[in-house]
Order: C-alpha cells, then structure tokens, then sequence
C-alpha cells in the first residue's frame, strides 16, 4: 500500500497486478529462514542419511529451489521473474534438535524477490516434514521470515537479530 491507496486493488476493488513497466531494473536480493524441530533420533537419522524415503537435505533443497521458481504460479498477483540465482542452505542444531533452512534468490528486476525467498524456504521445510513424517507426525515447522532483502526504491533491509 502507498499512502492510503490500495495496491493490489483497482478503483472497483477487483483484484490486479500492480504495474512495475516504470520501475527501473536493479539487482534484487532476498534472503528467507524458517526452522524445522523434531526429536534428536529424527535429527539423527537425516544428517546420517538413514531416512528410508532418501537423503532428506538434498530433496529438501531441490523442492526449494524448484518452488522459488514457481512463486508466481502458487501466489496470487505475484509478478513471474527471471531468476538468477536460488539456493537452499541448511544448518543442524543439535541442541536445539532442529534444522534452520535458508533461502536467498537473486534477479535483475523490476521487483522483489521476497516471496520467492520465502516460498523456498516453506518447501524446503515442507519437503523435510513429508520425508520424516512416518517418523515423527508432530515435526514443527516455525519462524518462516524475511532475513534481508536489496535492491529497488526501498533499499536494503535486515532482520535486526541477524
């Protein structure tokens, strides 16, 4: 929303896409995290590549990579992008029995690539539960957000706890 007006919305109130044609092309930048908690045998089982459904990480960060790609097809009014970069990282806790999983995607574009960041980042952690479940049903799955984002009239912006 820019000041009071609506801007997904036209003057009738239905749905739109908001035009960028006059936005100017910068390099966009998004980074996402979310954390997935399970019981430590779980966490176990995935960093020594005992899950019987495959090795968890690696199809957590393809299904991640692939869904950045697809943003605009899951969420309504979101512009499709060309992409440049996507990757899925992900960092065990052991102590806290829990995997942190980040997202960061990157374009030359007339807007944002936040939501790409974040889509990511949800399958990824999506793509960890459905292999596990069979183990663990309650896996928790917390904390989707924006770790920082570059690029276009609003600048940059960080997470204050990053």
């Amino acid at each position: 929303m820019t000041g009071n007006k609506l801007t997904h919305v036209d003057e009738s109130g239905a749905a739109r896409m908001v035009d960028v044609s006059e936005k100017a092309v910068t390099k966009r930048l998004a980074r996402a995290g979310a954390t997935v908690r399970m019981r430590p045998d779980v966490l176990a089982a995935i960093l020594d590549n005992q899950v019987k459904k495959g090795d968890v990480l690696a199809a957590a960060r393809i299904a991640g990579i692939m869904a950045a790609k697809q943003t605009s097809s899951l969420i309504p009014l979101c512009h499709p992008l060309a992409i440049t970069r996507a990757e899925v990282n992900f960092t065990p806790d052991e102590a806290a029995s829990a995997i942190h999983v980040e997202a960061a995607v990157q374009c030359d574009g007339k807007t944002g690539v936040e939501m790409e960041a974040m889509t990511a980042a949800s399958v990824a952690c999506l793509t960890i539960y459905d292999m596990v479940k069979a183990m663990q049903r309650d896996v928790v799955i917390s904390d989707i957000r924006l770790l920082e984002k570059s690029g276009g009239k609003s600048g940059h912006y960080m997470a204050e706890d990053e």
